[in-house]
């Protein structure tokens, strides 16, 4: 007779877990002032316009959020290389295990997306679609760093914005570029609203602390043990 068993198994290190909490307040940040500036609330105001610099603030707070975000990034792709097994990068890239991944990628979607198998997977780390989802995260969020930076390197004499500057005369001026960074909050709004879905849903139907693995970097893993 097989007995069910759950053992503490400690996932996330400290750096992995920051990153994805002062990733989430800063894209909450970057994409709240970012569709201001992209659409301005017109502020009537009798005041004299030196006093009225709300919108000034808001740009403020986007930019500082936007280095935020980027020093974030570049302590997680740091990580990738010096973190455990299910921090670096052979976790987001399966050289050398295709075919492994692609048929647990298709069983992942089978369950939690098109609810047609069951009892639900369980992977220790990351599983193939959210290791998938996650590699293409970076991505996005390199693409909205040069973007980002490249539409404030005009207005700004410091050198991470000036890295930046010929994204672009490459993307055929800034209309373009702003057209794609737009996109990319949108892209990051539909993903946080999936993950959000994903987390609890995992946290209701498997009950292994899946949302308070990335508080205390702890959860709960299934073992079959034979008791006689």
């Amino acid at each position: 007779m097989a007995k069910h068993i759950f053992r503490r198994v400690y996932l996330w290190e400290w750096p992995v877990r920051l990153y994805h909490w002062v990733t989430a307040l800063a894209v909450v940040a970057l994409a709240a002032t970012g569709l201001m500036i992209g659409a301005p609330v017109a502020v009537m105001s009798t005041r004299e316009a030196y006093a009225g610099y709300w919108f000034g603030t808001v740009r403020f707070v986007h930019f500082a959020a936007a280095y935020i975000f980027t020093f974030a990034l570049v302590l997680r792709l740091y990580w990738m290389f010096v973190g455990n097994s299910h921090a670096r990068w052979s976790a987001f890239i399966p050289v050398g295990r295709f075919g492994t991944f692609f048929r647990e990628l298709w069983a992942v979607i089978r369950t939690d997306v098109l609810q047609l198998q069951k009892p639900p997977l369980d992977f220790v780390g990351h599983n193939p679609m959210a290791a998938t989802t996650y590699a293409c995260i970076f991505l996005l969020s390199a693409f909205q760093i040069a973007t980002g930076f490249a539409l404030y390197a005009p207005m700004s004499a410091a050198w991470l914005p000036g890295l930046f500057a010929w994204v672009s005369p490459l993307m055929g001026g800034d209309a373009g570029v702003r057209l794609w960074h737009h996109a990319g909050t949108w892209a990051f709004l539909l993903f946080a609203a999936v993950h959000v879905y994903l987390v609890l849903y995992h946290d209701v139907v498997e009950s292994r602390g899946e949302l308070s693995s990335m508080v205390g970097g702890s959860r709960f893993v299934e073992h079959q043990v034979e008791h006689r």
